[in-house]
């Protein structure tokens, strides 16, 4: 029993000195790698950069733009209104045919037309039978007075009666004029060239006095009419060019001033600007387009667009000073494009000119973040080469 309690205690000896020896061990074997881990935390990665990771910030033209938008609208429109009353007979074009001025398109009944102007006319002739009665007494009564069977006075009432039958039937004529005229007005007729694109009106209904049946777009002139604020159409003037992104046009459309209104909108503080548009097969009347209007130039230190961070409070670009990342808070001015059509804006304070900034497409980049240039096949990376 004795031997059996010290065999245990020497195997007891025995594994705690192997667990004290692996322990030392694996200690002196861990301590070299605690300083390596720590260099490589306190050493990130370079970022390499390609040459279009890098702009400059330099002088160059800017072309101030200004925003706009609204809603197109043709230059030349017209509806078509029922001139009399009546019953709609005709109407022989749908939206989207095409017609010319001075074609007739539709028809009021005109069966009460016709019986009034056939009521003038005849009062009309009666009014003419008048004047023939009065005229023949007044020239048998001057042939009387002459030998002195009637006196001067019936004379005179001769001549009144006649002056007064000549402007009954003056009337009468005018009246058939304006029944004629009535008759004329219930045909419908186009005042333009251009596409029909509303039917306000069926046959068989009736129309009233001024009823809206037909409207007419010309497309070949189209204008834009945006409502712009008055500190921006201040920079404007008539032929200010524009480019333009019209909903369902694939392409730019180029546009320029062609009016500002005098007025501002009441209420809304704005002043409407025409612009006109060039034309294009797939404009419409109606179609929103929104895009920029040139409101000058001039010389500006300036980076792309793309360049300048706005995740914090206050814009800022990153630069590349010393290959380091280092946040370059800026004041922007104007908004421009370049003789390229890139998007500029002007550094107003903060940059020097030939400061290289990281370009947008860099993506999000820490401050402090070393920097090295990738290398190219015409220029190899070299030490001299990354200390540049």
């Amino acid at each position: 029993m004795t031997s059996r309690i010290k065999l245990t205690l020497l195997a007891v000896v025995v594994i705690a000195l192997l667990f004290l020896g692996l322990r030392m061990v694996g200690g002196r074997a861990a301590e070299p790698a605690a300083p390596a881990a720590a260099a490589s935390a306190a050493a990130p990665a370079a970022l390499e950069l390609m040459p279009d990771d890098v702009v400059s910030a330099r002088l160059q033209r800017l072309s101030r733009q200004v925003e706009v938008s609204g809603s197109i609208k043709a230059v030349q429109a017209a509806f078509i209104k029922a001139r009399v009353p009546g019953e709609l007979r005709q109407l022989s074009v749908r939206e989207g045919d095409a017609v010319r001025a001075g074609q007739v398109l539709g028809q009021i009944d005109t069966t009460e037309y016709d019986w009034r102007l056939k009521q003038a006319e005849q009062q009309a002739q009666a009014a003419k039978a008048q004047v023939e009665i009065a005229e023949r007494t007044l020239t048998n009564n001057k042939a009387l007075v002459a030998q002195g069977f009637i006196s001067p006075t019936a004379l005179e009432a001769a001549e009144s009666t006649t002056q007064g039958a000549r402007a009954n039937q003056q009337a009468a004529q005018a009246a058939v004029e304006l029944a004629r005229k009535a008759r004329a007005d219930a045909q419908l007729v186009a005042p333009i060239n251009g596409l029909i694109s509303q039917r306000l009106a069926q046959p068989g209904e009736r129309v009233a006095l001024d009823a809206r049946i037909l409207e007419i777009v010309d497309l070949s002139r189209l204008e834009l009419e945006a409502a712009m604020a008055p500190q921006d159409v201040a920079q404007l003037r008539p032929g200010a060019r524009a480019q333009l992104k019209v909903d369902g046009v694939a392409e730019p459309v180029g546009a320029q001033v062609a009016r500002i209104n005098p007025s501002a909108t009441a209420g809304a503080r704005t002043v409407t600007v025409y612009f006109a548009i060039a034309p294009h097969p797939a404009l419409r009347q109606g179609l929103f387009a929104q895009g920029r209007a040139d409101a000058g130039t001039r010389e500006a230190l300036a980076v792309p667009a793309s360049a300048v961070r706005r995740d914090q409070p206050q814009p800022y670009v990153l630069t590349t000073e010393a290959n380091l990342a280092q946040q370059r808070t800026v004041k922007l001015g104007v908004a421009g494009l370049s003789d390229q059509g890139e998007d500029l804006l002007e550094i107003t304070q903060g940059l020097a000119a030939g400061t290289e900034v990281l370009a947008g497409r860099v993506g999000t980049v820490r401050p402090g973040t070393p920097l090295r240039r990738a290398a190219t096949a015409a220029n190899p990376a070299s030490p001299a080469s990354a200390a540049r």
